[in-house]
């Protein structure tokens, strides 16, 4: 299976001053790389992206330069994700599409960061998953699916097994689009997902053996239709 994994920088790099473990998800693409799959990776940029982006913004650069710079810094995180891979990942990062088809054509694990201003990693992946004819998009988060308000402000909310993505987009209409405050995703990966119905699961990823069970098909996290 052709698969795309979107990894988040919450989970990966969580602060300035942790002691990154990346061990889960090296182990976790070991496996998957050994069972067969071709596997794309899409690293975000965490809370490095969003400290160096909220330092630009106080300093007066405008949203495509911060939009820039969380690239820079998801592209930093997608090289130390793929160091810690070793020999199963490309060794380079592609930042272009040309850059993408060679490292496709490695047949290793290819990792990326950001793309573009104006898209989020979430949106990358959907690229990602397009480029790759990926049967199944699996975008990592810190809870546990798709709520109709944030689950860790309402407790009300109501978890959603499977929604379609306009039923998303409604949900997430009035998320942020600034640089580094995306919410699970944005209208172009929306869109994305939805021109080439890329079957999508959201799942809490601070357990690596989620995206293992999202793989094999356990009703784990938000199946969204597209």
């Amino acid at each position: 299976m052709n698969v795309t994994i979107k990894l988040s920088g919450h989970i990966l790099f969580p602060s300035l001053d942790s002691q990154y473990d990346l061990s889960g998800y090296v182990d976790l693409m070991k496996r998957l790389k050994a069972d067969g799959h071709n596997v794309y990776l899409v690293v975000g940029g965490g809370e490095p992206a969003r400290y160096y982006i909220k330092m630009a913004r106080q300093h007066g650069a405008d949203e495509s330069t911060c939009d820039q710079i969380g690239i820079t810094v998801a592209c930093l995180n997608a090289r130390i994700m793929a160091a810690a891979l070793g020999d199963i990942a490309c060794p380079f990062i592609p930042t272009n599409f040309g850059d993408l088809d060679r490292a496709m054509a490695t047949g290793k694990v290819v990792l990326l960061g950001g793309l573009q201003p104006g898209q989020s990693t979430n949106a990358v992946a959907g690229v990602l998953a397009e480029r790759s004819r990926s049967e199944l998009l699996v975008n990592t988060t810190t809870v546990d699916g798709v709520y109709s308000k944030d689950p860790r402000k309402d407790p009300a909310a109501k978890k959603f097994n499977k929604i379609t993505a306009d039923e998303l987009a409604k949900v997430l209409d009035n998320a942020g689009t600034k640089a580094g405050e995306y919410a699970l995703l944005d209208p172009v990966a929306l869109k994305i997902i939805k021109r080439s119905r890329i079957t999508t699961k959201i799942i809490d990823g601070r357990d690596p053996m989620n995206v293992l069970k999202a793989i094999r098909g356990d009703a784990i996290g938000t199946t969204i239709v597209p």
